[in-house]
């Protein structure tokens, strides 16, 4: 982690300024860059404009660690909510959702794995009869034995459900490995936690490495890989790795943050790539937009500038 990333993700616990992002000009602008609204209105309409640009999206209402039963019920209704209203507006044969499940009760005492389970399930459910999928988002490390558990049970029903994979995992290999089967959708992704380097790759170019490994195991496998990165060099070597193992268009997608290169975004698009934008939304934005801040050291400092300047 870099120096200059530590302020903001001490500043993502802070209500304060949360506030005052929200409300001065040039925070607004970067909020708006990397969630489109806090409303389910918002996100049908951002969706609804890049379905017609020819990307695909993925849906995650915002909210983590509930440990709330109530507040766990109230996300689930909001993704039935957007489920209707993606399938009312008839885009979901390009939309899908992305759930945590720690924000749907597993991190909830005692019985967290089950509530967990039992909402993922009506979450799964509504997305078939809506006529798309559900994709289970990872966490930190001490959450992907029990996050692999669930999908486990759910692709019993629902078959169709998506994992995500982290390559800075030193597990995510094997992991790949045993998922890489057909019917099977994996996102693999670098990792966005904190993590021990008992359990993780510390460097750059270890987790890099880590990410080709994996890439080649789910490309090489019978399963449905979404690349997830924004590097050029990781997608360049995942378009070469896709021709090497004989894989048509369509048979993988590349999936990127939503504001961030959508002019890639869009040259993948025309070269006949199958491309899908992960899109949040909702009132927990505030440390999603740290942390996404905290990815790109280039931010750090017009944003503090920013703040500062306001104050």
């Amino acid at each position: 982690m870099s120096l200059l990333s530590r302020p903001l993700l001490v500043l993502s616990r802070s209500d304060a300024v949360k506030r005052l992002v929200s409300t001065m000009p040039v925070g607004a602008g970067i909020v708006r860059r990397h969630v489109p609204g806090e409303t389910t209105d918002s996100v049908v309409e951002a969706s609804a404009a890049e379905i017609e640009a020819g990307v695909r999206v993925t849906l995650d209402f915002l909210g983590e660690d509930t440990l709330d039963e109530a507040q766990a019920d109230a996300t689930v209704a909001a993704y039935l909510d957007v489920l209707k209203r993606l399938s009312d507006h008839g885009l979901t044969r390009m939309a899908e959702v992305s759930v945590k499940l720690s924000a749907i009760g597993q991190a909830l005492p005692e019985r967290g794995e089950e509530i967990a389970l039992e909402h993922a399930r009506t979450i799964c459910r509504a997305a078939r009869n809506a006529g798309t999928t559900v994709t289970l988002d990872m966490e930190d490390h001490t959450t992907t034995d029990s996050t692999l558990g669930i999908l486990r049970e759910l692709r019993k029903d629902f078959p169709e459900t998506g994992a995500v994979l982290q390559a800075y995992l030193h597990r995510t290999e094997s992991d790949c490995r045993t998922l890489a089967y057909e019917g099977s959708r994996v996102r693999l992704c670098k990792g966005a936690y904190d993590e021990p380097e008992s359990v993780a790759f510390q460097s750059d170019l270890d987790v890099d490495r880590s990410y080709v490994r994996c890439l080649k195991v789910l490309l090489g496998g019978q399963g449905y890989p979404m690349i997830a990165t924004h590097d050029p060099r990781l997608i360049e070597i995942a378009s070469s790795l896709a021709s090497r193992y004989g894989r048509e268009r369509g048979s993988y997608e590349f999936q990127m943050l939503y504001g961030i290169r959508p002019e890639e975004q869009r040259r993948l698009v025309e070269i006949g790539e199958r491309v899908r934008v992960y899109i949040p939304y909702g009132t927990e934005w505030y440390g999603y937009l740290m942390r996404r801040l905290a990815e790109r050291p280039q931010n750090l400092t017009f944003f503090l500038r920013s703040l500062v300047s306001k104050s």
